[in-house]
């Protein structure tokens, strides 16, 4: 087969429930670890790509990504590596709640951030997190050609990245987003060209169902949306 008709494929998951019994939007703030279910889906995740052929895993710097790839890499016989171009999306409400009806976009000194949500311009841009996105995927598709690669990440970038390579708008209703806790969205390439893209829970049946896409939100349980 020659080097532009091999297929590479890239796992890109989303990391484990995380323990944040406050609601808060963690967003790029350190020491925020997975809870026990979330080591949970870690786990099961790993079983599942265990009888894969997986050269490479890569995460996010941060700790639930770190803690969430682990347990992949281990299962692999591999050493983890991180790429910072995988990390959350800035956001100028990290560290924030985010509670229906008893969070920051209660407190009107913060609807300044929210006059533009094509951008956005609460956070980082989504262009941006298209460019270092696309960076980190390509980058692990040259780590395991021919073979495949995990990288783990966080919801937003995830969704952004996808909708990208599947020529949807880039904003976005946050409730939509097909990017459950744990879950695998799979870029397979032919040589440098992504040809197919595709999404599994293999532990779907751990996430808590105000956690699932699309589900109405419940008063005290923050999604914690782009996480």
């Amino acid at each position: 087969m020659s080097a532009g008709s091999e297929l590479t494929v890239v796992h890109v998951m989303r990391h484990g429930e995380v323990e944040n019994p406050e609601g808060i939007l963690y967003g790029r703030l350190p020491d925020y670890h997975l809870s026990e279910l979330g080591r949970q889906m870690a786990d099961r995740v790993a079983e599942h790509l265990a009888p894969r052929d997986i050269t490479h895993v890569v995460s996010s710097p941060l700790d639930r990504a770190q803690e969430t790839a682990t347990p992949i890499a281990k299962v692999q016989g591999l050493d983890l590596a991180t790429d910072g171009r995988l990390i959350e999306a800035g956001n100028v409400f990290e560290g924030k709640t985010f509670g229906v009806g008893d969070g920051a976009l209660k407190n009107p000194e913060n609807w300044k951030h929210l006059f533009n949500p094509f951008k956005p311009s609460w956070g980082e841009p989504y262009v941006e997190q298209v460019v270092r996105m696309m960076g980190a995927l390509d980058a692990a598709k040259d780590a395991a050609r021919g073979h495949e690669a995990v990288c783990v990440s966080h919801q937003l970038p995830i969704w952004i990245v996808r909708s990208f390579v599947e020529k949807r708008r880039l904003w976005h209703d946050p409730r939509k987003r097909q990017c459950t806790l744990a879950s695998l969205t799979t870029f397979t390439y032919r040589g440098d060209k992504i040809v197919s893209v595709g999404y599994t829970e293999p532990a779907r049946d751990l996430v808590p169902a105000h956690l699932l896409a699309g589900a109405k939100p419940v008063k005290g349980k923050a999604k914690a949306f782009g996480a």
